[in-house]
């Protein structure tokens, strides 16, 4: 977390684990993220129920990475009456002990891809690849401690913020341990392995970032990072993450990420770095498995905005070890090339 200004303190609670009282925005949003990879088997994933109440509805994704290369992937935009649990679309998320122990579970269909790119264009895709059975059940046991919060002021009451250019209120992240079973088109694994979860609530566009870079990744229950670099109008960037090593999080004073795309402007290969109070870090990356998303919102002043976001399973090198977790670049798409392809 960058250093607050005067008037601001960090403000994080355990009852942050459970449901806010909506604000009045209409893009509320209150979300809750968790991924997952089991470095033996080579599969994993990521979970997301994103409620929007003032909307009615909640986003909810499901993502399996599956060892032979293929994805099963979900999106829905499931109706809820209120914020009052984490519960839409087939999948549920339960707080057992605020900032220590969660459960994931799922229970539907998701779209079966042998070749997961072709969700570039979901409707193709959802229309000629089969819906298959998916279930799951992953038990999350807590490994770091706690890094983030909500921003507020020195008298505890929240800051003002433009719904129209807002991305969040509050946000934390914690990486943790999964274990549990997950189940395809009538094949299923006993897993075991390391992901990072976040909870963010607030106003929220997607297409309030220009552009980021995000890598979350697991080594080990006792080595794991998170690397952020974005960007914003103007060119300027911005580095922000944390190390976990030696039982603590560390914060990332500054980072680099650089990758190699294929002509779809996909990345394949990463080189990344990032140093905190501690020393510096080299991160290589190699992306296993890839699938490419997208959200779309007209402007007000009817503006077709395109926001990519391409999701890469990644297998990682740092210090001699290897861990797995995610390549996620979101981009704003101009002309068909991702922003930060072209930024100064």
């Amino acid at each position: 977390m960058a250093k607050l200004a005067p008037g601001l303190k960090l403000r994080l609670d355990p009852r942050d684990e459970y449901t806010h009282p909506p604000e009045a925005a209409k893009n509320y949003n209150e979300s809750m993220y968790f991924n997952m990879f089991d470095p033996q088997q080579k599969i994993g994933g990521w979970f997301r129920i994103g409620n929007r109440p003032n909307e009615h509805y909640a986003e909810m994704s499901c993502c399996l990475y599956l060892p032979d290369g293929s994805v099963a992937f979900i999106f829905k935009r499931a109706d809820i009456a209120n914020n009052d649990a984490m519960d839409a679309g087939g999948m549920r998320i339960d707080v057992i002990e605020p900032f220590r122990r969660l459960k994931v579970t799922f229970e539907g269909e998701a779209c079966l891809l042998a070749d997961p790119r072709q969700m570039a264009n979901p409707k193709q895709a959802f229309a000629s690849n089969p819906m298959v059975p998916v279930s799951m059940s992953l038990d999350y046991t807590g490994l770091s401690p706690m890094e983030g919060g909500e921003v507020v002021n020195e008298d505890g009451s929240p800051l003002d913020l433009d719904p129209e250019k807002s991305f969040l209120r509050g946000h934390y992240e914690q990486h943790m341990a999964a274990s549990g079973t997950i189940a395809v088109n009538g094949r299923e694994w006993r897993v075991a392995g390391y992901g990072v979860r976040d909870k963010s609530w607030g106003p929220r566009h997607w297409q309030a970032i220009r552009w980021y870079k995000w890598m979350p990744m697991s080594f080990g229950p006792d080595f794991g990072m998170v690397v952020t670099v974005s960007g914003g109008d103007g060119g300027a960037t911005r580095a922000s993450g944390m190390v976990f090593e030696d039982g603590r999080y560390w914060a990332i004073e500054d980072a680099g990420i650089d990758a190699d795309f294929d002509g779809d402007f996909y990345q394949t290969a990463i080189r990344a770095w990032c140093r905190t109070e501690r020393g510096e870090y080299r991160i290589d990356g190699k992306v296993l498995s890839l699938i490419p998303l997208r959200n779309r919102r007209t402007a007000p002043d009817g503006t077709l905005l395109n926001t990519r976001i391409t999701e890469g399973m990644t297998e990682f090198t740092c210090k001699g070890r290897v861990g797995y977790g995610l390549s996620e670049f979101l981009d704003q798409v101009i002309d068909g090339v991702p922003v930060s392809l072209t930024a100064a």
